[in-house]
């Protein structure tokens, strides 16, 4: 399954590492400038991948570990046929707050089902589908924390144990080194306003350096 015309562009991390800010922030900018885009998010992006969303991230929702990575399987299988895939045939540049990415290291890694069956899993309904590019913002522990607990309501999983979001961390960093073409790191100990101008920056240059070599 392979898109044509637009991009997808996937934004990674930890949970308190400032992906999502730096991505409306990004978005917003590159409105005003005229590109073409698309902002979504998982889990979620489509209706009914939404719903799903408020399932696995409830905290009154206690589940089993492979039931978990099912739904977001099922998520991403809706997100990618309802909103991703129409939106590359029309051109779009898509900025995804997290995609397939973080399963392999939050299911894969954090919930030890192992990284190559949590990506065979999601490939049925992927079909090999995957990014373009990924940016992953790269943060210490316990920064992600102190923002985290600054942020105030925290769902599901950012509930879990440090040794979690540990190995969260250590699956991201296999990630990076897995995939040196496809994933871009940013380094977000930097101010907000710093974070985003990198951001900016990057994706700026992916888009053109794809679109207008």
């Amino acid at each position: 399954m392979n898109q044509t015309k637009g991009m997808l562009i996937t934004f990674e991390g930890n949970d308190g590492a400032g992906k999502t800010t730096a991505l409306e922030s990004v978005a917003a900018i590159l409105k005003e400038k005229g590109y073409p885009i698309v902002v979504s998010r998982e889990p979620g992006g489509s209706v009914l991948a939404e719903k799903i969303r408020e399932l696995i991230l409830d905290v009154n929702n206690e589940m089993d570990a492979k039931t978990e990575a099912y739904l977001y399987a099922a998520s991403r299988r809706e997100h990618l046929v309802q909103t991703i895939l129409p939106a590359l045939q029309e051109g779009k540049l898509i900025l995804c707050d997290r995609y397939l990415d973080s399963s392999l290291a939050y299911q894969g890694h954090g919930r030890k089902l192992g990284q190559k069956e949590i990506e065979q899993l999601n490939d049925f309904g992927l079909e090999g589908f995957r990014p373009d590019y990924t940016l992953f913002f790269s943060l210490d522990l316990e920064t992600e924390k102190e923002r985290m607990e600054m942020r105030g309501e925290m769902n599901r999983l950012d509930l879990e144990s440090r040794e979690f979001h540990q190995r969260v961390r250590d699956g991201f960093t296999c990630l990076c080194q897995q995939n040196p073409q496809r994933i871009h790191v940013i380094d977000a100990s930097q101010t907000k306003e710093e974070v985003a101008q990198a951001t900016l920056a990057q994706v700026e240059e992916l888009w053109k350096g794809r679109f207008h070599d």
